[in-house]
């Protein structure tokens, strides 16, 4: 069993060591649990988490720098 000790801030965060997001396949969007039992709190990996494709749709979201409407983009990509 490994130990590591890291700080909490004012607004409640906390940063998991890269060692532990290496390890147990974490990347940043993915949904943690916090998990109180016999007086101590464990933090999980959640059983339910969104699609690969949700999170990069997600990180996308309010980036495109196009002028254009929907009804724009979607004619031209049918070809009107």
């Amino acid at each position: 069993m490994h130990s590591y000790r890291v700080k909490l801030t004012s607004k409640g965060e906390v940063t998991v060591p890269i060692e532990i997001r290496e390890q147990y396949g974490l990347h940043p969007g993915d949904e943690v649990e916090f998990v109180s039992e016999n007086g101590e709190i464990r933090l999980v990996k959640s059983a339910k988490q969104p699609s690969r494709g949700r999170r990069i749709a997600e990180s996308l979201l309010g980036k495109g720098d196009v002028p254009m409407t929907t009804e724009e983009i979607m004619a031209l990509t049918r070809g009107e």
